[in-house]
């Protein structure tokens, strides 16, 4: 069974030693020694909890749970915030920029493991994200949709999943389909946020299928940048014999065998641009049609709405 994750943050290495000795025989324990380097570790590693001083160089706790509140696909992760016995005003800051909980040190060990238990049972039964990619998952998709919805700003919804993933996964088993499905969302956020920056939601609805949301104007840019990234990697998912030879042979649904090419993506865009959006069961409707036609070419592919209003 994989460790739960857990990032530490302090400028002091005893307090670092200390906390390590606290979570290391049931968790795997991360270091950061300040808010800067500990965001840079949050993107490599995604801890499931983090656990963090307020008072520290170049970035404090409170600047770097701020940061980390902002980001859509960061959100969740729950954050403890350590403190020192009469600072007060550092815990207020810290609840103001969204810390979960904050112990005042010197703490005992028995209490913060208590409290990261609770913690992170309350987090996995609230959690709206998906377990395997941490992108946020139907509930918040729908939020988000909404949103966009209301705003009236041109928009563009990408639905992407898997060509062939079936086969794929039959054949390779489910953990292997698991790391596609990760390397997946890795390749689509990095896509989203390096064309469109904050101006972007990426979830996971589910399985292999996928959502995001950018200005309409960058939507295509982004589409193909995934569909670029995608085809380079997909035959490192694969054996080398399978490499060379181009596919697969599986069972399809009606348990013919088959030959199944390499894994591809399809991406079906809905935009306002082209039409009125009005509800988000009109996006996801429209969303599963243009998917289903981008799937037709038997290649990486996406389709756009070309109705008009």
């Amino acid at each position: 069974m994989t460790k739960t994750k857990i990032l530490t943050v302090d400028d002091d290495p005893d307090i670092l030693d200390v906390l390590d000795l606290t979570l290391s025989e049931l968790y795997k324990v991360y270091q950061a020694n300040n808010g800067k380097e500990a965001l840079q570790m949050v993107q490599q590693v995604m801890p499931d909890l983090i656990v963090c001083d307020y008072m520290m160089p170049i970035m404090n706790g409170r600047e770097f749970c701020r940061s980390l509140k902002k980001d859509i696909l960061l959100r969740h992760i729950p954050f403890i915030m350590l403190t020192g016995k009469g600072e007060v005003q550092d815990r207020i800051g810290g609840i103001e920029a969204g810390v979960d909980d904050y112990m005042i040190k010197p703490f005992a060990p028995n209490e913060l493991l208590a409290r990261i238990k609770m913690i992170l049972r309350r987090t996995s039964s609230s959690l709206d994200a998906s377990p395997l990619t941490h992108l946020p998952g139907n509930t918040s998709i729908m939020e988000e949709l909404q949103k966009c919805i209301d705003e009236k700003k041109p928009f563009a919804v990408g639905y992407a999943d898997l060509d062939k993933f079936k086969a794929y996964n039959d054949n390779y088993g489910f953990e292997k389909g698991d790391e596609v499905i990760k390397e997946t969302a890795r390749i689509i956020i990095k896509s989203v946020r390096e064309k469109a920056g904050d101006n972007s939601f990426v979830g996971h609805i589910g399985g292999d299928d996928f959502v995001f949301i950018s200005p309409d104007s960058l939507s295509d840019d982004i589409c193909q940048a995934i569909i670029n990234d995608f085809d380079q990697k997909a035959p490192v998912f694969y054996n080398e014999t399978d490499r060379n030879a181009g596919f697969i042979i599986a069972k399809d649904r009606q348990g013919k065998e088959e030959k199944f090419g390499l894994l591809s993506i399809s991406i079906g865009i809905v935009s306002n641009a082209s039409q009125a959006i009005t509800h988000v069961g009109q996006i996801s409707e429209l969303g599963a049609e243009l998917k289903k036609f981008a799937k037709s070419f038997g290649k990486s592919n996406f389709v756009r709405d070309q109705r008009k209003k």
